[in-house]
């Protein structure tokens, strides 16, 4: 190992560079700042980069008190160039990873950084891939060129390691500092140095055996949240022709204090990370010629959930004796998940544009996502008023955002399905449940109102 390297982050003594200042590069910059390690971080929007530099954040879960304060100091500064990486020890990857339409990996950011690392890196520097991708990334993408194209040697003249992210957008309990933080790398030496470097802010460092271990880490907790949401969601499915209320159904089983965790049925899944992480690991296994069944009937079931919904909404307009063209349609929160202003993959964008093709007059409402491009067209959010709220056939609850106010929304709309069961405990026999029957008649009253 690098005694010189080893020291100069011990001391604090380093200049870290972290490319991608999105959700995930944008806090991690800012953690290592604020534990006294100068950062520069890197990212190709030329007006996101002024707009930091100002102490302005765009990322919910980075107040704009704490950016202030990391650039006012000093030990935070963004730029465009990246040649300014030839000064740094330590550089921190953070750039996304999506599909292709195929739902094959697109590698195309990872690539590029790699495009200009193999530039400007220079000997002596520790690379931490935290982008979700394919167990063996690290290796083939990263050591494979650098060693090559800079004749350095991973272990020796440079260090490799990959440390999954795992923000939760919005979660105000859990966040980069004190989420325990997975690190494999590709030799003992570039461990030990990333745990150095990430141990500065970080409490709790899970070091593993290798990258791709690592790699792997971040794709099971997300396929395991994928399987057991498309498990629960094809149970909604199954109880509204039962005639049973799945809320209820899953109120009651998470009673029970061993054997079972609640998940909860939706209009879809949103995001980045789940609709796509399992994906990446069920395209690579079948390098192995291994199919994921789970993997690949979860996407199936989660995929399909919003076109579920527009049929639930048809035949609750249907019993209005209303169809879905003409009808005006507003949807109630746009973001993927309640009260953050993320759109990625979000279920309330294809809900959209599914009753737009159906013919509905569509409107959306979010307090946080302001506006979305539609095919080209950008639609703004709309303002919610009693007068104009009203004025909506059917409201579609598809994102329960903590600060809308159900009992005046279920006073003020003509119809609502609601897909999160937020408006639970609201009376009122114009509120229709994703996951419970058209027919109220049919539903027994809940189980706990019973007992009270």
């Amino acid at each position: 190992m690098s005694d010189k390297l080893t020291k100069k982050i011990k001391a604090k003594n380093i200049l870290t560079g972290v490319i991608g200042l999105g959700y995930v590069g944008l806090p991690l910059a800012v953690k290592l700042a604020e534990a006294d390690i100068d950062v520069l971080g890197i990212d190709v929007d030329e007006d996101k980069v002024k707009q930091l530099n100002q102490g302005s954040s765009y990322v919910l879960d980075v107040p704009d008190d704490e950016l202030h304060k990391v650039v006012d100091s000093g030990k935070f500064s963004a730029t465009t160039d990246y040649s300014r990486l030839s000064k740094c020890d330590a550089i921190s990857i953070c750039v996304p990873t999506p599909l292709r339409k195929t739902k094959d990996p697109d590698t195309t950011y990872i690539i590029s950084v790699v495009d200009e690392l193999v530039k400007y890196l220079t000997q002596d520097t520790l690379v931490i891939l935290e982008s979700t991708t394919y167990p063996g990334t690290t290796e083939e993408l990263i050591q494979s060129r650098l060693e090559k194209e800079l004749d350095y040697k991973v272990g020796e003249d440079l260090f490799l390691c990959f440390s999954p992210e795992r923000v939760d957008p919005g979660n105000e309990e859990y966040d980069t500092q004190n989420t325990p933080k997975v690190i494999g790398g590709t030799t003992e030496k570039g461990l030990k140095l990333a745990r150095e470097l990430y141990g500065s802010f970080s409490e709790q460092i899970v070091p593993v055996s290798s990258t791709k271990v690592a790699e792997t880490v971040k794709l099971l907790e997300n396929t395991f949240r994928s399987v057991n949401i498309g498990l629960v969601n094809e149970m909604a499915m199954m109880c509204e022709r039962m005639g049973i209320d799945v809320w209820e159904v899953i109120e009651a089983a998470a009673t029970k204090p061993f054997g079972f965790m609640p998940f909860y049925p939706g209009p879809g899944i949103g995001g980045h990370c789940i609709p796509l992480d399992p994906m990446y690991l069920s395209w690579k296994a079948k390098t192995y010629d291994f199919y994921n069944k789970f993997i690949d009937l979860a996407s199936d079931i989660n995929g399909n959930m919003p076109r579920f919904t527009v049929h639930k909404i048809a035949d609750i307009l249907n019993d209005a004796e209303k169809p879905i063209k003409g009808s005006k349609i507003l949807i109630l929160g746009m973001a993927y998940k309640a009260d953050i202003d993320d759109l990625r993959e979000s279920p309330g964008l294809e809900l959209y544009r599914l009753l737009e093709n159906k013919g509905a007059i569509m409107d959306y409402h979010d307090p946080y996502a302001e506006k979305f491009d539609n095919r080209g067209e950008t639609v703004h959010s709309i303002e919610l008023t009693a007068d104009n709220l009203t004025d909506y056939d059917c409201a579609v609850l598809a994102t329960d955002h903590s600060n809308y106010d159900y009992a005046w929304i279920a006073e003020n709309a003509s119809l609502i399905l609601d897909t999160r069961n937020a408006f639970n405990g609201i009376e009122s026999e114009n509120i229709y449940k994703l996951g419970a029957p058209l027919d109220k008649s049919a539903v027994v009253s809940p189980l706990f109102k019973q007992e009270e």
